[in-house]
């Protein structure tokens, strides 16, 4: 049986936070430890306010990036007027992966009950080919999203496939 090597990706983490800086940041320490542990690079990390040019101010340098892959954002996917992460991040995407949403809110809902409604997680794929998955800032979702949904897509080991078939710098 052929065995499939682990491909590590290359991931930037973005929090959007009016109230977070670098020691309070919880929701990216964990996803930034939960990169590192399955064998990621985690590229860069940074935290802006809740403000639709700021998001794009910061991620715009990683879209264009050619060595960054995937993208996480946490923070600003909720109800509250300051709540503008897809505002921010969907003009952005080629392509959204409606998948994601219902997938993380299936998981989500075994562990939050119905208040995973309250988020508006998503993801997508930007014109170049990077990937975006927009998350909510509280850490059990960071959580969820990496323990019972992304942590498999990145693996390259995940059968029948994962997300890296579709990373066009794995491809060449």
């Amino acid at each position: 049986m052929d065995e499939v090597a682990a491909v590590p990706l290359h991931i930037a983490i973005l929090t959007v936070s009016d109230t977070r800086d670098a020691a309070t940041d919880t929701s990216g320490a964990l996803l930034a430890d939960r990169i590192e542990a399955a064998g990621h690079v985690l590229v860069d990390r940074a935290i802006v306010p809740d403000d639709v040019d700021m998001i794009r101010v910061a991620v715009g340098p990683w879209i264009d990036d050619p060595a960054v892959d995937i993208i996480l954002t946490t923070g600003g996917t909720g109800f509250s007027d300051r709540d503008v992460t897809p505002e921010a991040i969907r003009p952005l995407f080629r392509r959204e992966m409606d998948g994601f949403s219902v997938v993380f809110h299936q998981a989500s809902l075994g562990t939050v009950g119905v208040a995973t409604l309250q988020s508006r997680a998503f993801a997508g794929q930007t014109e170049n080919g990077t990937f975006i998955f927009c998350l909510p800032g509280s850490t059990g979702a960071c959580r969820d999203a990496w323990d019972l949904v992304l942590g498999k897509e990145f693996d390259s080991r995940t059968k029948p496939c994962s997300i890296v078939i579709h990373i066009p710098r794995l491809r060449k």
